[in-house]
């Protein structure tokens, strides 16, 4: 298993805050969402960001319209996710 830092993701409108995560990229990795999801889910990879130096692991949420990734630091959800810039590769 691989611990993995997010370091960019892609949305179809970047700063649109309704529109959902497509693509997570970090070093020499660019996958879907769904892709991302589904490691987690089967514990294959582990995910996090680092913003402000602090950590923030990315857990997956089921939402009213399926699962989603979102990052937990400090026993809270949080938004570091889409904090980050936009991946510059597709």
């Amino acid at each position: 298993m691989a611990d993995l830092q997010v370091i960019c993701i892609n949305k179809p409108v970047h700063d649109d805050r309704h529109e959902a995560i497509t693509h997570l990229g970090g070093y020499g990795w660019h996958w879907t969402r769904q892709q991302v999801v589904q490691m987690i889910n089967n514990g294959t990879n582990t995910f996090y960001t680092m913003v402000g130096g602090k950590r923030a692991n990315v857990g997956v949420v089921n939402g009213s319209h399926g699962a989603y990734v979102r990052t937990y630091a400090d026993n809270v959800w949080t938004d570091n996710l889409l904090a980050l810039d936009e991946c510059a590769f597709r």
